[in-house]
């Protein structure tokens, strides 16, 4: 056996026949949502009727709930304070979601849609909103360290209540206005995105946590690592799916009208991607952070709150205005992207060097 061979087969042998075929079954639930979305009448309206927060369905928290909920409750919560004191990997996180992020998808948005406001806007407030749902698949899919993605989803979680509207304003209004560039009032409630960030996040955090340490308690930590852990698992993929049907599901006669605005607004977004996770893996490489906390600082880099993102620009521009349309286009081009980055996370993970001298 070659030395390629014998790194590659230990990747294969842990994914499982739902994870290895994930790029299948994600656009498979990407087209049944379109699909449905154009050929059921008032399906939009029925899937609407219902909304935990404004522009935010009952259906897709449901979803978001059922796919968070088992990766939190992998996490162990004894060791997050051992994580969260690794300043390398705390200031690296900061920096590439609150610094870097918006203003590279300032400049990508500026750069390919100058010409059209509405996208331009949406597409700068999908790069506001930083991940704190679905970038939790993702880590655990490629292998990152459970215990960083939870505290790094925390903090990002914290600094969206507190910087989002801020970051809003400076983005919109006050940086365009010093470049000489066309500004854009956003008036953001700090009320309505806690809300989004306490039942996106608060609400599968609290019933991982209370599963894992209830779990330990009754059986004790190899008994719910081996048995209860393995019947939740396949639970994050299901929702992951069923959260992507009922999306595309909702704006797939908006997304198939306009297809060469789809394409325009895709093409800043597969940038931005490329960049951010690219930057943050090298460097959490060149920082000797190891693999899986290098991957978990790639994919919460790279990864977006669309929930959030799709929320505010309903709520302030309107359902079908094209700050919406570019938030849509967001998950649209981030979920098979990403799908594409865990593989390559995989492939990249032979380049590093763990503690002891053995390959990762």
């Amino acid at each position: 056996m070659t030395n390629t061979t014998a790194l590659e087969a230990p990747i294969a042998r842990r994914l499982s026949f739902l994870d290895r075929y994930l790029p299948v079954w994600i656009l498979a639930a990407m087209a049944l949502g379109l699909i449905l979305g154009r050929a059921v009448p008032g399906l939009n309206s029925a899937i609407s009727a219902v909304q935990v927060t404004q522009g935010t369905s009952l259906p897709i928290f449901i979803g978001l709930l059922v796919m968070m909920y088992p990766v939190l409750a992998r996490v162990r919560y004894d060791r997050v304070g051992v994580v969260a004191r690794d300043p390398r990997l705390l200031v690296s996180s900061l920096i590439f979601n609150w610094l870097l992020g918006p203003a590279v998808m300032f400049a990508l948005a500026w750069i390919f849609l100058a010409d059209v406001p509405t996208y331009r806007t949406g597409l700068i407030i999908v790069g506001l909103a930083r991940c704190i749902a679905m970038v939790l698949i993702w880590n655990d899919l490629s292998g990152g360290d459970r215990e960083a993605g939870a505290v790094l989803v925390a903090i990002n979680s914290l600094f969206q209540v507190v910087a989002f509207a801020a970051l809003g304003y400076f983005y919109l209004e006050v940086l365009p206005g010093w470049l000489g560039l066309a500004t854009t009032n956003l008036h953001l409630s700090m009320g309505r995105i806690a809300a989004s960030v306490l039942i996106f996040l608060g609400v599968p955090l609290v019933a991982g946590y209370l599963t894992r340490t209830l779990g330990e308690r009754w059986r004790g930590r190899e008994f719910y690592e081996s048995r209860v852990l393995a019947r939740l698992g396949p639970f994050a993929l299901y929702g992951l799916l069923f959260t992507i049907v009922v999306l595309f599901s909702l704006q797939g006669h908006t997304i198939t009208s306009h297809p060469g605005d789809v394409a325009r607004i895709a093409l800043p977004l597969l940038c931005y991607f490329a960049i951010m996770w690219t930057s943050a893996f090298v460097t959490g490489r060149a920082l000797h952070l190891g693999y899986a906390r290098s991957a978990t600082l790639a994919f919460t880099a790279a990864g977006n709150n669309f929930e959030l993102a799709i929320a505010v620009a309903i709520g302030v521009f309107g359902v079908t205005s094209g700050e919406a349309l570019a938030g849509v286009v967001g998950p649209l081009i981030e979920v098979p992207v990403l799908v594409g980055l865990v593989y390559v996370s995989l492939w990249a993970r032979r380049f590093f060097v763990e503690p002891g001298g053995s390959r990762a």
